[in-house]
C-alpha cells in the first residue's frame, strides 16, 4: 500500500511514517508540486486542498493533514493560522514567542491541539479522520524534541511535561495527531482489503 505524503516538513513526516503500519509505504511529496496555498477556513478544507493536489499530482493515493491550537482565552486562535500565526513566513519559535507574549499574566492557559488527516485519490475518493488533544499552554518553552508547538503545550493526559519533554513514543500516544492516525489502519484495512491491525 504506497500513500504520498503531502507534508514537506521533514519532522511532520517522520512523525506521520511512524504512526503508520509497517505496510504502508508513504512516499515523498513529488519535486514538482511547489507549496500549496491553504486557502480554506477551517483545518478539514485545507487538508482536502493538500491532499487532492498531491493525489492529482502523483496520481496515487494522498495524506494530508492539517493541525491547528486552539487557544481558550484567545478565542480559538491561532487555530488554522497556527503555522502562520506571527506571519506568512514565521518560523515555529516565532509563533511560540508570539503565544507566550499574548498569554502573559493570563490565567486561563487551556487550549487543545486538533488534526484533520485527509485521505484521496485521483479520482475523487476521499475519507477524514481526526483527532484532538487537550491540556495547557506552559509558562516558558521547555523540552528540546518535537516541532510546532510542542515545547509549550502540556497535555492533560500526561504527567505535567511538554510534548517536546516526551519520547516520540510518549507523544504518539497521546497526541492529536496519534489518535487521528490510530484510524487509518482499520481504514485502510476496509478500504483495500489489508490486513487488519
Amino acid at each position: 500500500m504506497r500513500l504520498v505524503c503531502a507534508s514537506a516538513n521533514p519532522k511532520k513526516v517522520a512523525e506521520i511514517a511512524r504512526l503508520l503500519p509497517q505496510w504502508v509505504q508513504l512516499l515523498p511529496r513529488p519535486d514538482h508540486v511547489g507549496d500549496v496555498e491553504e486557502t480554506a477556513p477551517t483545518l478539514e478544507g485545507n487538508a482536502i486542498i493538500k491532499a487532492v493536489e498531491i493525489a492529482n499530482a502523483a496520481e496515487e493515493w494522498a495524506i494530508a493533514d492539517d493541525t491547528g491550537l486552539e487557544v481558550t482565552a484567545l478565542s480559538g486562535a491561532p487555530g488554522v493560522r497556527s503555522a502562520r500565526f506571527a506571519g506568512e513566513n514565521a518560523t515555529d519559535a516565532e509563533n511560540r514567542t508570539l503565544l507566550l507574549e499574548q498569554l502573559d499574566g493570563v490565567a486561563d492557559r487551556s487550549a487543545r491541539f486538533r488534526t484533520v488527516v485527509a485521505l484521496v485519490n485521483s479520482k475523487g475518493e476521499m475519507h477524514l479522520v481526526s483527532g484532538e488533544c487537550t491540556g495547557s499552554i506552559s509558562e516558558t518553552e521547555r523540552g528540546d524534541f518535537g516541532f510546532g508547538y510542542d515545547s509549550i503545550f502540556v497535555p492533560a493526559d500526561g504527567d505535567g511535561r511538554t510534548f517536546a519533554e516526551m519520547s516520540a513514543e510518549e507523544k504518539d500516544a497521546m497526541s492529536h495527531r496519534g489518535r487521528a492516525l490510530a484510524q487509518l489502519p482499520a481504514l485502510l484495512s476496509r478500504l483495500f482489503g489489508l490486513p487488519t491491525p
